[in-house]
């Protein structure tokens, strides 16, 4: 924007913080008008010039931009530099933040509007912007070349398993083993490292679940918007600036029980409320869901053990739980080419112990794995028709059973 431009922004945004008028999209049009230089532009360098004053005042500023764009999935400010992920790794983009005294204000302005406090008695914050998008700040001295934000975006359309094929994320003879772990009504975890595609795969396979079932999310934000005509969300929320009213997801697990869901999901365990999502599972909840952060398959029995702890649920009592309550695990993983499907497992006890041990059903590089027909059996079981994947030679042997 050229120097004319942002010193007629500057008067606007004036003009509007010197006014009575609410913030419209409108005001600001008459606000742009009414400045004698604007006389000269057309209707479309107004309405261009009012959005870029709009996203000043109330929307994410310089960054709108990017948050505007299909691609980016994470925009970061690390003080006046600003780096993107469009889904390849992160770039270093030129955009014109301002000053560090600039890229605080907005951080602060964004977290204010999202009812959070930003301030050096709270130099940190978690906020949530109209349109979806997380926002993490820290401010100085906490953050030592800061400001830093990290915003993470959200889509409002999710990912059918088709788009997901075509983009090479799922591979396509794979998908109908997908569709069948939700028509079966198994229990899944959806897992992997950060920004590895977690939620985007749950947002699909939840549109799989039959139009006749209710679906109760619960999430410490809300981000997922599966495509289904019978979903209702509940949402944790935090404590206020006086230290209370803060409502966890363990609560909220709880609540969702009297909810009369057809599937529970919780959109992430990082606590003790997988304790209650295990023991929702195991009275009759069949076919629920969640997303779990663990590097590789083999990690989470680890990290169930860890969380369970939490929640005050000995080793064996937690083995116990998930060995009756989940079956299948589906990792991710963010690559130099994008967000992939990585593996199917499922979770089995064995030993004399029954300890939950993660045996493949698939591995994207190696193809069937040693439970490929338990997982059959399972389908079998549940009167769904095996997918032709599960139908080829098992490892180790001339064919399926």
């Amino acid at each position: 924007m050229s120097a004319h431009s942002e010193d007629l922004s500057a008067r606007v945004r004036q003009r509007i913080a010197g006014s009575a008028v609410p913030v419209t999209p409108a005001a600001i049009v008459s606000a742009v008008r009414a400045e004698p230089t604007a006389a000269v532009l057309g209707d479309t360098a107004v309405l261009r010039m009012a959005d870029r004053v709009h996203d000043d005042l109330v929307g994410a500023g310089p960054l709108a931009p990017l948050l505007a764009d299909p691609q980016v999935t994470d925009v970061l400010v690390n003080g006046t530099r600003v780096w993107v992920d469009r889904g390849e790794g992160l770039r270093q983009v030129a955009v014109p933040v301002g000053s560090v005294d600039d890229v605080r204000r907005l951080a602060q302005r964004l977290t204010a509007a999202a009812g959070r406090r930003l301030d050096d008695g709270c130099p940190y914050a978690d906020a949530r912007l109209p349109d979806g998008t997380r926002l993490h700040a820290v401010l100085p001295p906490v953050a030592t070349d800061g400001p830093y934000l990290s915003l993470r975006t959200f889509r409002q359309r999710p990912f059918t398993l088709d788009e997901l094929v075509r983009q090479g994320t799922v591979p396509r003879p794979v998908a109908p083993v997908l569709a069948a772990v939700v028509a079966a009504r198994l229990a899944y975890l959806v897992t992997g490292g950060t920004g590895s595609g977690k939620t985007t795969l749950l947002n699909t396979l939840l549109g799989l679940v039959p139009a006749t079932e209710r679906i109760v999310l619960v999430e410490d934000a809300a981000e997922l918007h599966p495509v289904h005509p019978h979903v209702v969300g509940l949402q944790a929320r935090t404590a206020n600036v006086e230290g209370s009213g803060a409502v966890g997801l363990s609560d909220l697990v709880r609540q969702a029980l009297r909810m009369r869901p057809d599937r529970l999901v919780v959109g992430e365990c990082r606590g003790a409320e997988v304790v209650d999502l295990l023991a929702a599972l195991n009275t009759g909840h069949d076919g629920g869901a969640g997303t779990l952060h663990a590097n590789t398959p083999a990690d989470v029995p680890a990290r169930l053990e860890a969380l369970g702890l939490l929640g005050g649920l000995p080793r064996a009592a937690l083995h116990a739980q998930v060995a009756a309550a989940l079956q299948v695990l589906l990792q991710v993983r963010r690559g130099s080419r994008g967000r992939v499907l990585e593996s199917i497992c499922l979770l089995l006890p064995e030993g004399p112990e029954r300890l939950v041990t993660v045996v493949p059903v698939w591995i994207r590089s190696r193809g069937l794995g040693l439970a490929g027909r338990a997982l059959a059996t399972l389908l079998r079981d549940r009167g769904v028709a095996v997918p032709p994947i599960l139908c080829e030679p098992w490892p180790g042997s001339a064919g399926p059973a």
